[in-house]
């Protein structure tokens, strides 16, 4: 029997260091202060100082003068994270961005890396080679989409919000919106919530991020955003108890 109907993830030594410095601006910190969030959540320095080595090795983090940063990799994932958080979006005019696929016999590896972009655009695919979203965001295309897509603009005959229940997931995403936030609120710990404030993040890099009219009502999206700012102000403030400068090694 399952008694975590959330499936969150158990708090690691990776998954602490990776969480601090995902939410640290900039993403770097002393190996030091890294030990000393994970001694906040019953994390020995010696599990800590393993996991720094092993994500080194597995090149998500640099080190550099007794400290660790993200690498690329990991900065363009706090980047996407951050947009999901405070996305960029302008006044909607019912138009629709659609991408289709132009270019043949594409190797697995560029087919996967467009999947990849499609879903940090979010844009759902209507069938194989066709994407589209409303045009309610703004952000750059990468090179991966350009090179391999023609890009339109375009409307739907019938009912918008109708198209958007069928590419999206709206109340499977809804419903654990609201079960992440009545998680926050039953976290009595300091670990319970950060693991749950982690799979807020998450969820909301998977939010399509709609124009209201065709989201349903009562759409948790924005709750779950404000909910999350105010437990990583309240984590900055803990964190702040823990993480004093000091030596860096």
């Amino acid at each position: 029997m399952n008694d975590d109907p959330l499936a969150l993830r158990p708090l690691t030594a990776r998954s602490i260091v990776l969480s601090t410095l995902l939410g640290h601006h900039p993403p770097r910190m002393p190996a030091r202060a890294l030990v000393r969030v994970g001694e906040l959540f019953g994390i020995a320095e010696g599990t800590v100082r393993v996991a720094l080595s092993r994500m080194v090795a597995a090149g998500d983090l640099r080190q550099r003068d007794g400290s660790y940063e993200l690498t690329a990799r990991l900065l363009a994932r706090q980047a996407r994270q951050d947009e999901s958080r405070s996305p960029r979006t302008r006044s909607w005019d019912g138009g629709w961005e659609i991408a289709v696929v132009t270019v043949d016999r594409r190797p697995a590896t560029e087919r996967t890396a467009l999947r990849h972009a499609m879903a940090d655009l979010r844009l759902a695919e209507l069938r194989e080679g066709t994407w589209l979203r409303p045009g309610n965001l703004e952000r750059p295309r990468p090179a991966v989409v350009t090179e391999q897509c023609t890009l339109l603009t375009g409307t739907p005959d019938g009912d918008p919000a109708a198209l958007a229940r069928t590419l999206w997931d709206l109340s499977g995403w809804s419903a654990r919106a609201r079960a992440l936030v009545a998680a926050l609120d039953g976290a009595a710990t300091p670990a319970q919530r950060f693991t749950v404030s982690a799979a807020v993040l998450r969820h909301l890099l998977t939010d399509p991020l709609l124009p209201d009219l065709l989201l349903p009502p009562d759409w948790p999206g924005c709750e779950l955003r404000c909910r999350y700012d105010e437990f990583e102000a309240e984590l900055r403030d803990l964190l702040r108890q823990y993480v004093t400068p000091g030596p860096a090694g």
